[in-house]
């Protein structure tokens, strides 16, 4: 089991221009997995292959970060996954499954909040543990909501990924348990 500060500071130095929002979204999906993104089979599909389109060609990212503490959550990243040869239907069927199946809780987005906020009181952190009560107290009075990433963050990464349950990796990945 990894912590969940570990995770933070890893996407940090990978992301260093993340906001706020961003470490929120990270520890939402983490938490609550990719219920919130699913409209319908159709809508999802034409994100996908809308995305697939609109990716740009160079990425640094990694074909998957482990997001969760717990390693049951994944970000498969789209750019690395298609140029491996990658199949976008099968990403979309772990995808919808990971969202009708994947039961996180409110708790764990909360414990994991406190973590990040932990971190910027234990250390030299981006943002203030201040500011990060004060976010996580907006977002609560809100009910939690699903975030975007911050147009800093889209600008500068161009973030394109699915949130996926650890155990439909090996159904999309077939190379990575052999």
């Amino acid at each position: 089991m990894k912590s969940f500060q570990l995770i933070i500071q890893s996407q940090v130095s990978r992301y260093p221009l993340s906001r706020i929002e961003d470490l929120y979204k990270l520890t939402y999906q983490a938490a609550l997995g990719s219920e919130h993104a699913v409209e319908d089979l159709k809508a999802a599909r034409d994100w996908l292959f809308h995305e697939i389109e609109e990716m740009v060609n160079i990425s640094t990212d990694p074909l998957f970060d482990e997001i969760s503490p717990d390693g049951q959550i994944v970000r498969i990243h789209l750019k690395p996954f298609i140029d491996s040869g990658g199949e976008p239907e099968i990403l979309l069927e772990a995808f919808m499954q990971t969202a009708s199946e994947f039961k996180g809780s409110i708790e764990k987005l909360k414990q994991n909040w406190r973590d990040i906020e932990h971190l910027a009181e234990s250390c030299e952190f981006m943002f203030k543990s201040d500011e990060l009560r004060s976010y996580i107290s907006l977002m609560d009075s809100l009910g939690f909501p699903a975030v975007h990433h911050s147009l800093k963050y889209r600008d500068a990464y161009h973030p394109h990924y699915r949130v996926i349950s650890r155990e439909y990796v090996h159904q999309i990945i077939p190379s990575l348990i052999q």
